[in-house]
């Protein structure tokens, strides 16, 4: 295994402990995070920046209050929030560090990162830190995972059956039918298609692969036109939220639907494995992909 999968692997371990930790009352920061109500907006680059629109999907149809989720480089000036909460694994990013210091005694910031000795943590007012779930590849997985879960927990779901899910999505094979597939399209609604998005990341960066992401009612919309045979759309979600009449649709492309109908974490799960085994079957380095580096450092 290389060092993605191992961490891929670990994930239904580290997703207990959040959960555990947001449980705790005196966890770091995590009384810092918005209270009910706050208007929050949530910031990250790359993958955090998917993670955040997930979390601000979440919040918000919790009824827990009004939250936008932005790419750090398009976070807008001037506008008021009652808090805003910053995605960063590895405290450096220097979209992210930009805003903080922009925001600093203006508006109320917490950062949720997984190293304690970087600059996020003298940027932000707060910090919870999931040193757990750091990583050493530069894909970034079981972190993006185990804070995202870290924040469900803190928003009151009940996440008990997640980490079996999790253990059952590494248990899934990859089939020849996937492994072989040309082209990937992942499909989610709401809080899904932030992880449908981060799918599609994940695919790019460890594979290579030509990979899209939609809301799913925008997937008639033109992205269906891609599909076909040897193509592969990717569900999110409970099967039962598939629009009527979009597989019937994308069978007679001759393209395959996939619908595992685990907790969409779950499933990105099975997507990880077959990221870091497609890169690896195509002589990629999956724990190095090409033309990136661990955090984007601009001077």
């Amino acid at each position: 295994m290389n060092q993605t999968e191992t961490e891929i692997a670990t994930q239904p371990e580290c997703w207990n402990r959040a959960v555990a930790l947001a449980r705790r009352p005196d966890a770091a920061g995590a009384a810092e995070l918005p209270g009910a109500g706050e208007r929050v907006a949530v910031v990250g680059c790359g993958t955090s920046w998917f993670m955040a629109h997930a979390y601000a999907l979440l919040r918000e149809s919790r009824g827990h209050g009004e939250t936008d989720a932005f790419a750090a480089s398009e976070m807008p000036v001037g506008r008021r929030y009652d808090r805003v909460v910053a995605l960063t694994r590895s405290g450096t990013t220097t979209e992210v560090l930009e805003v903080l210091r922009r925001l600093r005694g203006v508006t109320p910031t917490v950062a949720v990162t997984a190293d304690p000795a970087t600059p996020v943590m003298e940027l932000a007012d707060a910090a919870c830190v999931l040193e757990f779930a750091d990583e050493t590849s530069v894909v970034q997985t079981r972190f993006a995972t185990t804070e995202l879960v870290f924040l469900r927990a803190l928003l009151g779901e009940d996440l008990s059956r997640l980490a079996v899910q999790g253990a059952a999505a590494l248990a899934e094979p990859l089939t020849d039918e996937l492994l072989g597939a040309e082209q990937f399209t992942f499909l989610g609604r709401g809080w899904a298609y932030g992880i449908a998005q981060e799918a599609a990341l994940k695919m790019r960066e460890a594979a290579g692969a030509w990979t899209e992401a939609y809301p799913v009612m925008e997937y008639r919309h033109g992205p269906i036109s891609v599909s076909g045979p040897g193509r592969v759309a990717w569900w999110f979600g409970d099967p039962s939220g598939i629009p009527d009449g979009l597989p019937d649709e994308i069978a007679r492309t001759g393209g395959r639907l996939v619908a595992f109908g685990r907790d969409p974490l779950a499933d990105l799960v099975v997507v990880q494995r077959l990221a870091a085994a497609l890169g690896t079957a195509r002589g990629l380095d999956p724990d190095n992909p090409r033309h990136l580096t661990r955090s984007v450092i601009l001077t």
